[in-house]
């Protein structure tokens, strides 16, 4: 392995699996508050399990169609 390759694939794991952990613990964290609170609890629950929908489809809208 080159030391160019080594440099550029260490330290890069929070570029790759950000993303999708803060989706995660949002839809996570989503969960119980729908269940458990109600006012500004039930925003922020719709808002929390709504995100992976919206990435979803924002993914599926930007992709390349060959």
């Amino acid at each position: 392995m080159t030391d160019g390759r080594k440099s550029r694939a260490s330290g890069n794991w929070l570029g790759v699996y950000g993303g999708p952990l803060v989706i995660g613990v949002l839809s996570l964290a989503g969960l119980p508050v729908a269940l458990l609170f109600e006012g500004k609890g039930r925003y922020f629950s719709w808002i929390a399990l709504a995100t992976p929908v919206a990435v979803a489809t924002w993914c599926f809208i930007r992709r390349k169609r060959p």
